[in-house]
């Protein structure tokens, strides 16, 4: 029943067009929402995006467009990952660094900054990969991975605390949200001409840069459904295991999407088992929440 080697659906422009999703290369200096409101210029839509990023911070910018906007809302909790610029205040060994940096690896403790739109409240966030990339001088530039919620600028501060010498962020590049990354992104004057290319005939550029909407949770749990079931499950029907074709691991009481036997996405929803109880029982495995394919 494994689902692991998972295809995203063919859809052509025009369905993109009703439906899909941007990976912008936010440029430095507008706000997320103003790169938000340039999409819906160009594409003449209604837009929503998803991880804000200040002004300064540049890379990767999830925005969904027309019937996709309500998937935003799961890119939330995807894996991010940055290329991050510190400066260190005082002078220190390259061997120094790179032993304080593998001491972070794991969950650490963060106060979000006096700057920020959630509670100011002590709260432990999760490194998942941190490699240090090249060291000249005060200079690191280093990559992280990392839990969603966790602040990067407050990172560099912690880093130079446990160095002893200080530190701060000098440069930051969002290099991944999810299936969202530096590898499929593309920049506003990409999006309009492809768009221009589209009004003329030619769906091709517009077919590369729009992604479908099933990228949107391509980091969460996957369940396929028998066809048969598909419009009573987008009526609001739970999910019978008996109704599950394939899957890949899940757990009970978590997010999860369901898909055709075409891989097009149907909803969300909550699991009510483990993806390892399907096969011993007879029992309600997936209750939605939000329909997105309507049959």
């Amino acid at each position: 029943m494994s689902l692991e080697n998972f295809e995203l659906p063919k859809r052509s422009a025009k369905e993109l067009l009703e439906g899909g999703l941007i990976n912008i290369n936010k440029p430095q200096g507008p706000t997320s929402h103003q790169v938000s409101s340039y999409v819906r210029d160009i594409l003449n839509k209604k837009c929503g995006h998803s991880g804000t990023l200040d002004p300064n911070v540049t890379g990767v910018l999830p925005i969904a467009f027309s019937n996709a906007i309500r998937i935003v809302q799961a890119l939330l909790k995807a894996q991010k990952e940055y290329v991050c610029l510190m400066h260190l205040h005082k002078d220190i060994s390259e061997e120094k660094i790179r032993a304080a940096a593998k001491d972070f690896i794991g969950k650490i403790e963060q106060i979000p900054p006096v700057r920020s739109a959630v509670k100011r409240v002590k709260r432990t966030r999760e490194i998942h990969y941190l490699e240090i990339l090249e060291t000249q001088n005060r200079a690191v530039l280093l990559k992280i991975g990392c839990e969603s919620g966790f602040y990067v600028r407050k990172f560099c501060v912690q880093f130079g605390e446990k160095l002893g010498i200080g530190a701060n962020m000098k440069q930051l590049v969002r290099t991944k949200i999810g299936f969202f990354t530096d590898k499929n992104w593309t920049t506003l004057q990409e999006l309009k001409d492809a768009y221009e290319f589209y009004k003329q005939g030619d769906e091709k550029e517009l077919e590369k840069v729009i992604l479908p909407i099933e990228t949107a949770v391509y980091h969460l749990p996957k369940i396929q459904v028998d066809d048969g079931i598909i419009k009573a499950l987008c009526n609001g029907k739970s999910l019978y295991t008996e109704d599950i074709t394939k899957t890949t691991k899940f757990e009970k009481g978590g997010l999860a999407a369901a898909f055709t036997s075409k891989n097009k996405l149907l909803c969300l929803g909550v699991s009510t088992l483990n993806s390892e109880d399907i096969a011993k029982q007879s029992a309600i495995a997936f209750k939605p929440t939000k329909v997105f394919l309507h049959e």
